[in-house]
């Protein structure tokens, strides 16, 4: 099954407020606030900040762009299809007071040759976009080119084939979706519809070697929060079930059966030269 990129960029210029509606419930918080707590683990302060360039593939609405900008005073560059997406990241960063640390483009990041010089960036922010594409191998070949140097990082977050197959069983009780899900390439988008590629660590390692990537660190993203009884308030005990999800991400048991898998990489040859 294949998607076809005007497809994938109807469904994100339409979903442009749904998606930052799902944003501020707590699914959508813990996402965003453990991948952020995750990167700041491998994030170097830069000794001079004017100089260190992020760049954030498939940015969505910006919410991560602009925690770096403001919390860490990184100039980031936005990337994404969608021109709704963007004029909310563009509303997101004004309200922030970090518009001259943001550069908005709009551009398709399987286009990376293209679009941008080779060591460019010091960060690149591949967040739950390689589940769209139809070439993740040709994104992450981009942003391998983008890195800046050996000590660049690529953080790359994912969902996890397992984490589908558990919460078909756990949350929908649907043991036959369980079961396909084992081996399925392929799953069901909630907020959107459609279909949305699911991860394995094993193939993902693949695609990071084939691109002279190799990965520095993992973690699991939202371990046992979808799971939780209804009787745990996300809203009222969010703190607490942050606080365990990230001990739990850290632990490989754990990440083995994690919604999504967080990686963080770096080039392991150096920088192909040339470029846009």
């Amino acid at each position: 099954m294949k998607m076809t990129a005007k497809a994938n960029s109807k469904r994100f210029q339409s979903g442009a407020d749904k998606y930052a509606a799902y944003l501020e419930t707590p699914e959508g918080r813990l996402r965003s606030d453990l991948t952020f707590a995750n990167l700041q683990d491998f994030l170097f302060r830069p000794p001079a900040k004017d100089s260190f360039c992020a760049l954030d593939l498939g940015c969505g609405t910006g919410a991560t762009a602009v925690r770096l900008a403001q919390q860490l005073g990184i100039h980031v560059t936005l990337l994404d299809t969608s021109r709704a997406m963007l004029e909310i990241a563009k509303g997101a960063a004004r309200e922030a007071g970090v518009t001259g640390r943001i550069a908005l483009r709009h551009g398709d990041a399987a286009q990376l040759a293209t679009l941008f010089h080779a060591r460019s960036f010091d960060v690149i922010l591949c967040h739950n976009i390689l589940e769209y594409v139809q070439e993740p191998g040709a994104v992450l070949r981009g942003a391998a080119r983008a890195l800046r140097d050996s000590s660049a990082i690529l953080s790359i977050l994912v969902r996890n084939r397992a984490g589908d197959v558990f919460k078909a069983a756990i949350q929908a009780g649907d043991l036959a979706r369980a079961e396909n899900s084992l081996t399925a390439e392929w799953g069901q988008e909630p907020l959107y519809g459609g279909k949305v590629r699911l991860f394995n660590p094993d193939s993902l390692q693949e695609m990071l070697k084939a691109t002279s990537l190799a990965m520095i660190g993992e973690r699991g993203v939202r371990v046992i929060a979808d799971y939780l009884p209804p009787r745990v308030s996300r809203t009222e005990e969010y703190e607490k079930i942050f606080e365990l999800e990230r001990k739990l991400g850290s632990r490989p048991e754990f990440i083995a059966v994690s919604r999504y898998i967080h990686y963080v990489a770096r080039c392991s040859v150096p920088a192909m030269e040339g470029g846009a």
